[in-house]
C-alpha cells in the first residue's frame, strides 16, 4: 500500500491539513462527510459549497484535520474510496489564487502587488543602462 509523505520544513511551510474531496453523491450532507472521514483523526471542520441555482451541493466538499498526518492517512485510505455508490477522490485542497499569479490570493485585488512590478521593472532598466555602459566601457578601453 502506497503511503502520502508528509513534508515539515521550516519558516512559511503550509501544513496539509484541509482535503478535497470530490464526487459526492447528492444525498451525502456534511454529517455524513464527518462521519466517513472521523475515523483518520480529529476534524476541525467540515465545508460542502452549495450551488446557489440548486440549494444542493456542488458534488464536492473539504475536510479540515488538526493534524496534518491525519489528513495524510485520510488520503491514503479513502482516495478511490466509494461511498454511497460513487467513487471519490480525495487529495490535498489547493489554497484559492489569482491566475497566473504567484503569491496572489483571489481576495485581493488584481493591482496588490503593482508597486513590486514597477521596482522590478525599473531595477531591469537600470541594470540593462549599467551594462551598456560597462559595454561602452570596454571599447573605450580596447582603443
Amino acid at each position: 500500500m502506497a503511503t502520502t509523505l508528509v513534508a515539515v520544513g521550516g519558516k512559511g511551510t503550509n501544513p496539509k491539513t484541509t482535503l478535497y474531496v470530490g464526487g459526492l453523491e447528492e444525498s451525502v450532507n456534511e454529517a455524513t462527510l464527518h462521519a466517513a472521514f472521523l475515523p483518520f483523526g480529529e476534524i476541525k471542520e467540515v465545508n460542502m459549497p452549495i450551488d446557489h441555482a440548486t440549494g444542493t451541493h456542488r458534488g464536492f466538499g473539504f475536510v479540515e484535520y488538526e493534524e496534518k498526518d491525519d489528513a495524510a492517512a485520510a488520503i491514503d485510505n479513502m482516495n478511490n474510496a466509494e461511498l454511497f455508490g460513487r467513487v471519490l477522490k480525495v487529495n490535498y485542497a489547493q489554497p484559492m489564487k489569482i491566475k497566473g499569479g504567484d503569491k496572489g490570493w483571489s481576495h485581493l485585488p488584481v493591482w496588490a502587488d503593482t508597486d513590486k512590478y514597477i521596482e522590478e521593472l525599473e531595477a531591469e532598466k537600470e541594470m540593462d543602462e549599467y551594462e551598456k555602459e560597462q559595454r561602452k566601457a570596454a571599447l573605450v578601453a580596447k582603443e
